[in-house]
């Protein structure tokens, strides 16, 4: 069973619960991870332009699925939160209310993107046959991004309702559609026009779609008692600025960590040239898939602390954040001791014609990475507890700091006082996470025992009201 009641999430075994919440979630971003593979295979056969014009356009389709990151946050911690205090009329309606908020902020953004989209591209220094096509990429991507907002959203409901199978089908939908249309729409097999690049994007918007009519099919046939009928469907104001106001914040996180990761990228190629550049890169991705069990279990508990109390059970949310802190930090230093080991096999994994400069810098970076992965799976949780409360601002302010205020500044120390090479940076990582972990998780303990989550549960209180 890959879902929890909700008298599980209430009384349970919270292990067990997380468990089993996250699972689903887990194998939703291993999805998405093997459709990022599978696309860049088929665009591959293109050439390097084909790939570099989809390279130019991650950063900036990441920037605009900020929003749905922001609006998804707010749809799950609220209808958790109604959930758990059995407001369940009340929670379908901030489903409908977070999709349509989705629904009008992506169409906003697409809109803008469409229009904009030569110009954005244009301010890359790259070819102009790199640009064009990155162009197109991007204009056709936007025709997708209302409904990927949506379905974002909405999918959000329903781990927020506890049913993170939900989640899973959903993304499963969109991934398969888009993965099985990809060759057609590039090469022109069968009865398709020969696209391109333009085809990869066409069949990634297709697969928006498919994904988002299919959350709306799960959502109105029923899945238990999240079945969304007429009387449910509307707009509420009061509905959508709560949304907003709680998912805000992660929002502008989202946006403070990838602009720093700019940054970190350029000061990295100053102290160690492009060998560095590629031992930065490969370590976030070795990084990026090791997290990948740590973002699952962070949705989870979100849910599960935001249905806690809404249930009026303010402990419960507690030791469910402490137990995610221990699941995740003993996790993900199983994994970091497994990397810290084997650090020459995952270069050669992803890089099998590295050069001994490159090899050199990627062993060290994933050395020291490893370091301080407890650091980051007790992050991801300690700010589920806070997400889970409506904290979303303290989330915010403590990736500011271990961006801005930790990261950034200790890596030019070191490499622009100090003299260090590129070490200064990948040390300047681990840090932040290992200092930003340790006042996260004292700040919780300390607003825990001020209270914190009993005025949560008054705060959920009155939004049921």
């Amino acid at each position: 069973m890959l879902s929890a009641s909700r008298e599980e999430i209430s009384n349970g075994s919270l292990p067990k619960v997380l468990l089993v919440l996250a699972a689903p979630l887990l194998v939703q971003n291993l999805v998405h991870v093997a459709n990022q593979v599978i696309d860049v295979f088929w665009l591959g056969r293109l050439g390097g332009d084909a790939i570099a014009a989809v390279g130019l356009n991650f950063p900036i389709i990441a920037l605009l699925f900020t929003v749905a990151i922001g609006i998804s946050v707010g749809t799950q911690v609220v209808v958790a939160q109604r959930v758990g205090a059995e407001n369940l009329e009340g929670a379908r309606r901030v489903a409908v209310t977070g999709t349509l908020v989705g629904l009008i902020g992506g169409t906003i953004l697409g809109i803008v993107a469409f229009v904009l989209a030569r110009d954005v591209m244009g301010l890359f220094a790259a070819e102009p046959q790199v640009i064009e096509a990155a162009a197109a990429y991007l204009a056709v991507i936007a025709l997708g991004i209302p409904l990927a907002t949506a379905s974002d959203a909405l999918e959000s409901g329903f781990v927020g309702w506890g049913d993170a199978r939900a989640a899973l089908y959903i993304n499963v939908a969109t991934v398969v559609v888009n993965v099985a249309l990809d060759p057609f729409l590039i090469f022109g097999w069968w009865v398709f026009p020969e696209l391109g690049v333009e085809g990869a994007a066409a069949a990634t918007a297709i697969g928006y779609a498919a994904g988002f009519f299919f959350a709306v099919g799960l959502a109105v046939y029923g899945r238990d008692d999240f079945r969304i009928g007429l009387r449910d469907i509307g707009f509420d104001l009061e509905d959508a600025r709560e949304i907003v106001d709680v998912g805000w914040p992660n929002a502008g996180q989202y946006v403070a960590s990838q602009s720093v990761r700019v940054l970190m990228v350029a000061i990295v190629a100053v102290a160690g040239g492009s060998a560095a550049v590629a031992a930065y890169t490969i370590g976030a991705r070795v990084a990026s898939v090791a997290f990948i069990p740590a973002q699952g279990l962070q949705q989870a508990a979100q849910s599960v602390i935001g249905q806690n109390l809404g249930a009026e059970n303010p402990g419960r949310a507690t030791r469910t954040t402490w137990v995610g802190v221990a699941i995740a930090a003993g996790a993900l230093t199983l994994v970091g001791a497994v990397q810290w080991l084997v650090p020459e096999t995952l270069t050669t994994v992803f890089v099998p014609d590295a050069t001994p400069d490159e090899v050199a810098h990627t062993v060290a970076y994933l050395e020291i990475l490893a370091y301080g992965y407890w650091a980051i799976g007790a992050n991801y949780l300690l700010m589920a507890g806070f997400n889970g409360a409506r904290r979303t601002r303290t989330s915010f302010i403590a990736t500011l700091c271990q961006y801005w205020a930790v990261r950034l500044p200790v890596a030019a120390l070191g490499i622009y006082v100090l003299g260090m090479d590129a070490t200064a940076a990948f040390w300047a990582v681990t840090i932040s996470n290992v200092v930003v972990a340790v006042g996260l998780g004292l700040y919780y303990w300390y607003e825990t025992g001020s209270g914190m989550n009993q005025r949560a549960v008054d705060v959920a209180a009155s939004s049921t009201d």
